[in-house]
């Protein structure tokens, strides 16, 4: 009896080293253009405290992810920088419909706005949105066509408008074409702007994140570059979400949830706002607190009538981007 029992002992734990084994330990993070370095000390963090687990990432603009999924990029994790995209793989089926209330904050760990960087001293005295409109700026922004950054600026950009014309769509739209007029050069995603804007050294001011416009003025140096906080600027959140779809095939679902679960603890959110984004977590905010200055935020529910009403009004086929955007 005892034999038996030590044998049944035994294959027991042989069926567990087994089972463990056969765990899954690998993941694909789908994320935005900007984020390679946050997210490569994400992981790094995340990795230490699960030691075997690996994280490959994939970035480009968002938008272009979430079609990639859909055609065959395996991610099993998006972390985006627009809920449209997001949405976009739920009417696909690859994410849950309602993946916005699967973790705190509409699925947001964190959040950031657009903001400009300038050349050192700010020789053109740039201090607002609307100064990008002027004759003697060249403002570098990827596309809106395919970055959800660019789609930010964009947005940031018409809620000033909104607010400085008393939103007589005229002026507004004459201003938007402006900008695009002055934007020497369309690239496909953030970080190619950044390209542009400090190694090429093309334009007066670069509009992306401020967390981005953090990490280049570290990068840089205060002697070449520096940031500018416009007056108000627009909410952006980092939605993220796990692709059901792909996750139940590689049967990850666990290790993805447990992974964007990280990102919302004190380390993930430390590691966050140490790459200049602003965190949800109060003790961790009150920590950087002095690193952050106050800005008006507007959003887009309140200013824009929510993210479906933007699609269908400005970013659809035929919509007002199409319409000011012309054949740039």
């Amino acid at each position: 009896m005892n034999r038996l029992l030590i044998l049944g002992t035994a294959l027991a734990a042989l069926f567990s080293v087994q089972a463990h084994a056969q765990e899954p330990t690998k993941l694909l993070n789908a994320s935005y253009d900007v984020s390679r370095e946050l997210f490569a000390s994400e992981n790094e963090a995340f990795i230490k405290q699960n030691p075997g687990i690996t994280i490959d990432q994939s970035h480009a603009g968002t938008s272009k992810q979430a079609r990639s999924i859909i055609e065959g990029l395996e991610a099993d994790v998006v972390t985006f920088n627009q809920s449209t995209d997001i949405d976009f793989l739920a009417k696909n089926g690859f994410v849950s419909k309602d993946w916005a209330k699967a973790f705190p904050n509409n699925a947001s760990p964190f959040y950031s706005f657009p903001s400009f960087l300038v050349r050192a001293g700010n020789p053109k005295n740039i201090k607002d949105w609307g100064d990008l409109a002027r004759d003697d700026v060249r403002a570098v922004f990827p596309n809106p066509k395919t970055s959800g950054n660019a789609r930010y600026t964009y947005l940031a950009a018409y809620a000033w408008a909104k607010e400085a014309y008393n939103g007589d769509e005229g002026k507004i739209e004459a201003y938007i074409t402006k900008i695009f007029d002055n934007v020497p050069v369309f690239d496909t995603g953030g970080r190619a702007s950044t390209t542009t804007f400090v190694e090429r050294e093309t334009g007066d001011v670069l509009i992306t994140f401020e967390a981005e416009t953090r990490g280049i003025e570290k990068q840089y140096g205060s002697d070449k570059v520096q940031g500018v906080i416009p007056s108000v600027s627009l909410l952006a959140e980092f939605p993220v979400a796990v692709v059901d779809k792909v996750a139940a095939k590689h049967g990850t679902e666990a290790l993805a949830k447990s992974y964007l679960d990280f990102l919302y603890t004190e380390d993930g959110q430390r590691i966050a706002a140490q790459f200049g984004h602003r965190v949800r977590n109060e003790k961790v905010a009150g920590e950087f607190k002095d690193q952050f200055p106050a800005i008006r935020l507007v959003n887009v529910n309140d200013t824009f009538g929510g993210w479906e009403k933007i699609q269908k009004e400005h970013f659809a086929s035929g919509g007002v981007l199409d319409k000011l955007y012309g054949s740039r």
